[in-house]
């Protein structure tokens, strides 16, 4: 449409100062400018409604408040399901699908918006790559603006440090030193000297790894058992080898060499070994790495060193977090290191007791079981043993796992206030005494026991004798699918806590302190978690992270990609915010997961309030499911 310049300019020069007009091209925004119409709509006016037929305009809310409403929220009469604030595009999912909403929207005060046709939002798709990635993905968009935003305020702490989150891709790339598995052993120990290498790849005919031998294998296979020099490596190699995709991010390497204790990856493309990273090569990008601060934990001597080890963890947690790392990747590393202090810990008390950790497993319950544990955590852990005569042998298990607790708590891990720690005779039984206790709840239903499974059957096996947990977990994927009564009281938990909305979909805060707050734990994680929870259980899924069981269970909802990776993008959001609050800013005294909104900038208060609106249609469909 044509408009005088100087009203062009100025709206280009808004525009600009908000997603995801900030980030694309000036010609592009100045073609959406001029192509955009201007409309006024009175409040209680409608915009639109499943009856109109597809969508033909999208449009950009510039002032005021519009209303959505689906008619499936099951809270007070008139209740909106979401609200869209300036600066917000709608409808998004019905044009780009062409189809009509779902929603009704409805101005909820008098409100000023920019129109343009889907033929022009189209188009511009087509020019424009950072406008095509906002429509298709707008949630995952708003949480990349805000980690990077966040990654700017804490740059100054990791100056010289590059990111864990960059492909493996963008290492140059090395050749690696590589032999076949017929190779004569003293060949191949030639080729190690001449090229001043600590390994030797064993590569089949199509370039894939078989094999591997490193000065390690040299030491206990060559030098202790003196083969004779014409053996063969697939005699001698290690087998197999532990392989990275060159689309692997830096942390996944790092992540797979501590777990596994090597300092070599090769990296493949399409299944053949394209190159090789070392532990020195990414010690580059990081002066704290992952695998020194699990080394300072496997060769902690006492408890004492543990402490340190425990500080060491939330130090790098930090460091980690101005580096850009997504909320996924970081709570898994904070659980990787708290897996392996909760392990020397046991591993080191149990000796000091003269206990035979082959009869029994220490189980991490609640978040450290999900993997996903966040700084400012209290222990929830068990543990299970075999016995003949439990009553007997309990004593001896309590006295050690009572003080693990409170060398946990001595870390930095507060005793649980709800007892649920090993130190507990309840929490300290055999195989048979916990699948009684789960058998007790799924049968009573209770409020206590809906609660008690909420954090039991979240359990891993930590340390010891795995394999005494296994029953446990068969039990309760066995026992649930036997239940519905029990699946409907769950549900029923899961949908009594609502998340942090109002009626008119706009962020609900408890005002105090000058501030307007929201537990992000309590209203915003604890909801995908539940929900995740009941129906991996009523798939008879074995994963216990969020994210795993969403995956692992979509298609078995008849739920898209993109719905599924909406709930796990949603979820993270929330993580991520969690983490800013307890690593960042500390956490407000005696609730690290309560957060003040009005700290947050724009971006952030849009990706929660969307992340909110994913929870609450997440719980929509759950009553669907289990209440009707």
């Amino acid at each position: 449409m044509n408009r005088p310049a100087a009203d062009l300019t100025a709206l280009v020069i808004e525009l600009r100062q908000q997603p995801p007009f900030a980030q694309m091209a000036l010609a592009d925004v100045e073609r959406f400018a001029a192509e955009a119409r201007p409309l006024q709509r009175q409040a209680g006016s409608q915009l639109a409604a499943p009856a109109d037929g597809p969508v033909r305009q999208l449009w950009l809310l510039r002032r005021g408040v519009v209303g959505g409403r689906s008619g499936l929220d099951r809270q007070a009469a008139g209740a909106y399901d979401f609200q869209i604030e300036a600066g917000e595009l709608f409808p998004l999912a019905a044009l780009m699908a062409g189809r009509a909403v779902s929603s009704s929207y409805e101005a909820l005060e008098d409100c000023e918006l920019l129109e343009i046709d889907a033929d022009s939002v189209h188009a511009l798709a087509a020019r424009s790559a950072v406008w095509a990635d906002h429509l298709h993905r707008q949630l995952a968009q708003l949480l990349a603006w805000s980690n990077r935003a966040l990654q700017a305020v804490q740059a100054a702490r990791a100056l010289d440090e590059q990111s864990l989150e960059a492909p493996l891709a963008s290492l140059a790339r090395k050749a690696p030193v590589a032999c076949d598995a017929d190779t004569p052993l003293h060949e191949a120990l030639t080729l190690m000297h001449e090229r001043g290498v600590g390994s030797v790849l064993v590569l089949d005919a199509d370039g894939r790894a078989v094999g591997i031998l490193t000065r390690h294998d040299v030491l206990e296979r060559v030098a202790l058992r003196r083969p004779p020099p014409g053996t063969a490596l697939r005699e001698l190699m290690s087998a197999p080898v532990h392989c990275l995709d060159i689309a692997a991010s830096a942390q996944d390497a790092v992540l797979l060499m501590s777990r596994h204790g090597i300092r070599h990856v090769p990296l493949t493309e399409h299944g053949r070994v394209v190159s090789l990273v070392s532990e020195r090569d990414l010690f580059a990008l990081q002066r704290r790495s992952l695998r020194q601060v699990g080394s300072a934990i496997r060769s902690a001597a006492d408890s004492a060193a543990l402490v340190a080890a425990a500080a060491e963890i939330r130090q790098f947690a930090r460091q980690l977090m101005a580096q850009g790392l997504s909320a996924r990747a970081l709570t898994q590393l904070i659980s990787h290191l708290n897996d392996l202090l909760a392990q020397r810990l046991v591993t080191l008390v149990a000796a000091a007791h003269g206990l035979d950790l082959r009869r029994a497993c220490w189980l991490a319950l609640g978040s450290e079981g999900r993997d996903e544990q966040t700084i400012s955590t209290d222990q929830d852990n068990g543990l299970v043993f075999e016995s003949a005569n439990p009553d007997a042998d309990r004593p001896a298990w309590l006295a050690m796992a009572r003080e693990v607790n409170q060398t946990l708590d001595d870390c930095g891990y507060p005793l649980c206030r709800g007892n649920v720690m090993a130190s507990n005779p309840l929490c300290c039984l055999t195989t048979d005494e916990w699948i009684a206790r789960f058998d007790h709840w799924m049968e009573r239903g209770t409020p206590e026991d809906m609660l008690n499974a909420s954090i039991y059957f979240d359990f891993r096996p930590l340390v010891g004798q795995l394999a005494l947990a296994a029953p446990m977990r068969a039990f309760v994927t066995r026992r649930a699918a036997e239940l519905p009564r029990f699946m409907k009281q769950m549900a029923d938990n899961a949908l009594s806590n609502r998340p942090a909305l109002n009626w008119r979909g706009a962020l609900d805060t408890v005002a105090e302190g000058g501030g307007h707050w929201i537990d992000l734990k309590l209203r915003g994680a604890m909801i995908f978690v539940d929900s995740a929870r009941l129906y991996a259980l009523a798939q008879g899924v074995d994963q216990t992270s969020t994210r795993g069981r969403f995956l692992a269970v979509a298609a078995g909802l008849h739920a898209s990609d993109t719905e599924a990776a909406g709930w796990v993008n949603a979820f993270e959001v929330v993580q991520m915010l969690r983490l800013r609050v307890q690593v960042v800013e500390g956490g407000p005294v005696g609730n690290p997961n309560r957060i003040d909104v009005d700290r947050l900038d724009t971006i952030d208060q849009r990706l929660l309030r969307e992340a909110m609106r994913v929870a609450r249609s997440l719980q929509q469909r759950l009553a669907l499911d289990y209440q009707r």
